[in-house]
């Protein structure tokens, strides 16, 4: 499988020395932000010279976009904060096939008014899932101006906290532009852990068909659960790389979480399930 990896994992002031960074450590593919590029992540616009300095930059090293992050809280509490990000979502999708990708990253997110990645007690209401629908509708109008996929994440902070509540979510929105971002350490809450492998089965069960990127990173058993480089937690890679393996899973394997100086050894762990 082919191995890419978050570009903001390198901090660096110029586009072309993260680039090389990346060739550096073996990485073909990116999944990309637009913070690299010295903007926003989510800018309120993208002039036509910087997408051409980032597309000459991937060709020159022959690198490759699978993806662009246009993560923004989609169902935080303030509509007026829903509807600026609807704003900028739109200005990466008008440049995101230029930039040389079609798949663009989403969060589903929280009621929580400060992080998108942080859990609240409404997130599991009906007005949530209702707000939720909303704003994904708005993207997929987006979406399908531009041609571009959208990828949704089971992440136990969001509305969308489980592989069960993803199925569902394609199940209602029957959209075949929505497709799962993998990443299984999100899945897991403590409690969870000591049926890792049954919910792994399962996750893949319900989402198998709809899998288009899968990251690596893992996750901890402590309560709650921490995020780190893969190999430095308790997922089962084994089984993980076993199961893309059963589906042909065709794209490449996206690590974050990690520093740069974790890269090597997180890098071989992995490759060590891929011999």
């Amino acid at each position: 499988m082919e191995l890419g990896i978050f570009a903001k994992t390198y901090q660096r002031d110029r586009l072309g020395d993260l680039l090389d960074a990346v060739v550096a450590d073996g990485f073909s593919a990116l999944q990309f932000n637009m913070a690299c590029a010295g903007l926003e992540s989510m800018p309120v616009q993208i002039g036509d010279h910087t997408v051409e300095r980032i597309q000459k930059g991937l060709s020159q090293r022959g690198l490759h976009m699978c993806a662009l992050s246009a993560t923004f809280n989609m169902i935080h509490p303030n509509l007026n904060e829903r509807e600026k990000d609807l704003r900028r979502f739109a200005v990466l999708a008008e440049s995101a096939r230029a930039l040389g990708t079609d798949l663009l990253t989403l969060c589903t997110g929280t009621r929580d008014p400060t992080s998108m990645w942080k859990d609240h007690l409404e997130n599991g209401t009906p007005q949530a899932w209702r707000d939720l629908i909303e704003t994904l509708t708005k993207c997929i109008a987006i979406a399908e101006e531009h041609d571009l996929r959208l990828g949704i994440e089971p992440e136990i902070h969001n509305v969308v906290d489980s592989p069960q509540k993803a199925r569902r979510l394609l199940d209602e929105m029957q959209c075949t532009r929505l497709i799962i971002v993998m990443d299984p350490a999100n899945i897991f809450r403590y409690q969870d852990l000591p049926q890792m492998d049954t919910i792994l089965r399962n996750s893949f069960e319900l989402l198998e068909p709809f899998i288009a990127l899968a990251h690596c990173k893992d996750v901890s058993d402590d309560n709650p659960p921490i995020y780190g480089a893969a190999g430095t937690g308790v997922l089962n890679y084994h089984l993980y790389i076993e199961l893309l393996r059963q589906m042909e899973y065709p794209g490449p394997l996206i690590f974050h979480s990690l520093s740069e100086g974790q890269i090597p050894s997180s890098v071989e762990y992995v490759k060590s399930f891929l011999n």
